[in-house]
């Protein structure tokens, strides 16, 4: 009996969770770049911040990345949910990033972005969030 062997190129479109983990990687990359060394790492999904680091000066910064699908605009953020989490910086002494970063398909905005594929990127580097209360 002969047997075949059919070789499919399906096209995995990326996840929530992949796409996030994409746009960590740039921000990471991004932070080791300016100096800053990490602490702790989180990439899971909605789980804040994704990165806790130092500066030089023992200075803790924690960093919230987020993903978005282009053209949404990747450097707006909850407002109202920001202000918690800054609440929650200042109690812990530390600073806070924002990193927004957008992904798209080069071929089409309402394609999906697939697995091992070239991507559009939007990422405008780090925003320094005010936790300092007037």
């Amino acid at each position: 009996m002969l047997g075949f062997l059919y070789f499919c190129s399906m096209r995995k479109p990326l996840s929530k969770q992949e796409m996030h983990n994409l746009a960590m990687n740039h921000v990471g990359k991004d932070l080791e770049s300016r100096g800053f060394e990490f602490v702790a790492i989180n990439s899971k999904l909605k789980k804040h911040p994704q990165f806790v680091c130092i500066d030089k000066n023992s200075q803790y910064f924690f960093v919230i990345v987020r993903v978005v699908k282009l053209p949404q605009n990747p450097n707006n953020y909850d407002v109202v949910w920001m202000e918690t989490f800054k609440k929650h910086a200042l109690e812990k002494e530390a600073k806070v990033l924002y990193a927004g970063v957008g992904i798209g398909n080069p071929k089409g905005v309402e394609l999906p972005i697939y697995f091992n594929e070239e991507y559009l990127i939007e990422y405008n580097g780090i925003q320094v969030i005010e936790t300092n209360y007037n």
